[in-house]
């Protein structure tokens, strides 16, 4: 395993950008679902344009239509695609069809060891497991048991309750191929440097 890979969710001002342009995280993520953190394809359009090109963004959809996916990608607004609703084999098989170079992520509201088996065997190239509170999709900033997690031969992002303070310790444990951290590194709902610059260094320092 090499070195536990970081993304920071939720990215909607310039300021932000500025803020990961400096930290360099391994990838960044546009939500484009419905949230405090949601954004439109302009004002994603103005943030890709400002975002250092060596870091992807990764754009999250809960149910969204195909074409409005394909689009931002193929106009190189993002670079991965996150699902976080309900998409199923066929909703993949035509996303990879339109996208056949894009990875995708598929996540998971972790309930049960056999919830996540299943997902595995999705057409994706990594799930993203995020703790389940129900009617919401993702960015609660709560945390799951890691013990429902099974052995997995896909790479995953662990999310859901990650902050400075235990990411070490969940990395420990989970070995997971990245990090995703949106509320914890956040003042008042905006994000807030000092944090993004906490949990990046010690996720890098993890021995």
């Amino acid at each position: 395993m090499g070195k536990t890979k970081i993304k920071i969710c939720g990215l909607k001002r310039p300021e932000d950008i500025r803020i990961v342009n400096r930290l360099k995280p391994d990838f960044v993520g546009f939500v484009f679902a419905e949230s405090k953190r949601k954004i439109d394809k302009k004002q994603a359009e103005k943030l890709r344009e400002a975002l250092d090109p060596d870091i992807p963004a990764v754009g999250v959809f809960v149910n969204e239509s195909i074409p409005n996916v394909t689009e931002l990608c193929r106009e190189g607004i993002i670079q991965l695609v996150q699902l976080h609703g309900n998409e199923d084999d066929c909703y993949i098989e035509e996303i990879r069809k339109n996208l056949p170079d894009t990875p995708l992520i598929k996540a998971v509201r972790v309930q049960s060891k056999e919830q996540i088996l299943e997902a595995e065997k999705l057409d994706v190239d990594y799930l993203l497991l995020d703790t389940y509170v129900k009617g919401q999709y993702g960015g609660s900033g709560t945390g799951f048991d890691k013990a429902l997690i099974p052995k997995l031969t896909k790479p995953y992002f662990l999310a859901g309750g990650l902050d400075a303070e235990n990411v070490n310790e969940n990395i420990s444990r989970c070995n997971s191929f990245a990090v995703d951290v949106s509320s914890a590194v956040e003042t008042d709902g905006v994000k807030d440097e000092t944090k993004i610059e906490e949990f990046i260094e010690r996720v890098r320092n993890h021995e």
